[in-house]
């Protein structure tokens, strides 16, 4: 870890709260190299941790008071009685996604009362990229509490609890971000996988790199509906192909579940998804109608508090990027233990494809993330695709090593420099990226 920002914290630490910390968190970001979208719907992906982390210098009181504060300006101080953890759903605050991991970990654990404690968070991960900065906080906040309790929980279930506990702030993500922050080992990727959660180590090829390309559009998935409306339509998917099966439909969510009971293959679910949907998007009144429900049923049951407002849903293309992506996944995976001559060109098709689907089926592209996608693709990438949520946020690109100079130069002169504001943001936006470690809990011994 490196000693210069450890120390700069603790004397920012110090400086701010006239005492030293007694322990520091650690979690890091995450890179999805393959597999959007797809662990809400109960689909493995495969992510690695990335350098960029959270970092948080933490003492313990008993003033029953949590008052954090952050060494970005940006982000305001904040203060509230340990008794009283209020998430506000219609602000999403830094704040409240380390309250998130709190009042998880707390719930989890049954504890009844709460230490005071003063927090100073540092983070390196840059803000509504797509690389996970809420998700990191989230879990350092998990370990900080855990740790300030004096209480020790297994990994998995420390990535699990803090997976459920972002509900609180109202994302209804799959926990691929929670699982690798803390399962996460240096120098592999890892095949994450849910229901039981678990993760396997996925050995990179050797003669590339990824690159992460910042494109510098913000996404912040709790304060916009996109997400959420997403998971909503596989849900609606889920239903209607379960139903159209004859099964029980109702407390079907997961199009990968929906897999299981079928016990279908996923190039069939393929076929079962041409067969059942039209391209055309659904209207409330249609999907009432093909589920026998009521419009009240529709949005109390199925709907979530932030997508009451939608009246189209596009199942189809929605179901088709998930059982297709879910195939990628497992395709990357193959080539990477077989390691075949002209691996990394394969690997690198799989992530064009996984960009095409997102950008087309999915639609949680943009047009600087498909500009972004293009340039590093004719700088030399075999492989470019929008990363995490999109909407903005980063891309990820496989770089053969030899071209990787080269590869740099052109983004930086083709993307950036034409536009001030990137050009200001460069130096963060554009890195090459190795598979880190996961979340820790450390002392200065």
């Amino acid at each position: 870890f490196p000693i210069f920002r450890l120390q700069k914290l603790k004397e920012a630490f110090i400086g701010k709260y006239e005492e030293s910390p007694l322990f520091y968190a650690c979690a890091p970001g995450r890179v999805n190299l393959i597999g959007e979208h797809i662990d809400y719907c109960g689909y493995a992906v495969l992510p690695m941790a990335i350098e960029q982390n959270i970092l948080a210098a933490v003492s313990v009181n008993n003033s029953q008071t949590i008052q954090l504060a952050n060494t970005n300006p940006k982000y305001k101080d904040f203060s509230v009685s340990a008794s009283e953890l209020t998430i506000d759903r219609e602000n999403p605050q830094w704040h409240y996604y380390f309250l998130c991991g709190v009042k998880g970990v707390q719930d989890q654990l049954s504890l009844s009362s709460l230490p005071g404690i003063r927090c100073l968070v540092d983070g390196t991960i840059p803000a509504s990229s797509g690389l996970s900065s809420s998700s990191a906080l989230v879990c350092c906040a998990g370990l900080v509490t855990m740790e300030s309790n004096q209480k020790a929980i297994s990994k998995i279930l420390l990535a699990e609890t803090c997976a459920k506990c972002e509900r609180y702030i109202g994302t209804e993500g799959g926990g691929m971000d929670q699982s690798i922050s803390f399962l996460a080992e240096e120098g592999t990727a890892k095949l994450i996988e849910f229901n039981p959660l678990r993760a396997t180590d996925v050995k990179l090829p050797d003669g590339a790199v990824f690159v992460i390309a910042n494109s510098c559009v913000e996404m912040n998935k709790a304060a916009s509906s996109h997400f959420n409306i997403r998971v909503v339509e596989c849900r609606i998917a889920t239903k209607i192909l379960a139903k159209t099966r004859g099964l029980e439909w109702s407390g079907l969510q997961k199009l990968g579940v929906l897999q299981i009971e079928l016990g279908l293959s996923l190039d069939k679910m393929l076929d079962v998804v041409e067969k059942v949907f039209h391209p055309e998007p659904y209207s409330r009144e249609e999907i009432c109608k093909l589920l026998e429900i009521t419009t009240e049923q529709l949005c109390n049951n199925i709907l979530s508090a932030n997508t009451q407002h939608v009246t189209h849903f596009k199942l189809y293309q929605r179901a088709r990027h998930v059982y297709s992506e879910a195939a990628r996944v497992l395709q990357f995976k193959a080539v990477c233990d077989s390691s075949p001559d002209g691996a990394v060109l394969q690997l690198g098709n799989l992530m064009n494809q996984s960009h095409a689907s997102c950008r087309d089926l999915y639609e949680c592209s943009c047009l600087e993330l498909d500009q972004l996608v293009d340039i590093c693709l004719q700088a030399g990438a075999v492989g470019s695709r929008l990363t995490g949520a999109g909407w903005g946020g980063c891309t990820v690109s496989m770089v053969p090593i030899e071209r990787i100079d080269s590869f740099l130069r052109t983004v930086k002169e083709k993307y950036y420099m034409p536009d001030a504001r990137r050009a200001a943001l460069v130096k963060h936006s554009l890195f090459v990226t190795r598979p880190g470690g996961g979340a820790a809990i450390f002392t200065e011994e």
